[in-house]
């Protein structure tokens, strides 16, 4: 199965990387090589991670790390990371383009 990050997630993990770089890099770089590793794990038992509560939908599930929240998309033969963001936020709906 392939993984593929969408644009907006791309984004989230530069914003999060710049967020935490303000105060050391060192910690940016790991966290960003974390969120990263666990969605590379995603591909392995795609069904494992939950349904996302805002939405409701067999297809799109998110994983937790830390206190962030991983939100993927299942395809026939790919995952798409649709978004990462803190996981004491609602889903971003608005920013999510879903079919």
């Amino acid at each position: 199965m392939k993984l593929q990050w969408s644009e907006t997630a791309k984004n989230d993990l530069i914003s999060i990387r710049n967020f935490i770089a303000k105060d050391d890099t060192t910690a940016a770089k790991k966290w960003i090589d974390l969120l990263r590793a666990k969605a590379r794990n995603i591909v392995h038992q795609p069904f494992a991670g939950r349904k996302v509560p805002e939405l409701s939908r067999d297809d799109i599930r998110e994983v937790i790390e830390r206190n962030y929240r991983i939100v993927y998309q299942i395809h026939p033969g790919r995952i798409s990371i649709l978004t990462v963001f803190e996981s004491h936020r609602l889903f971003p709906v608005q920013k999510i383009y879903l079919p």
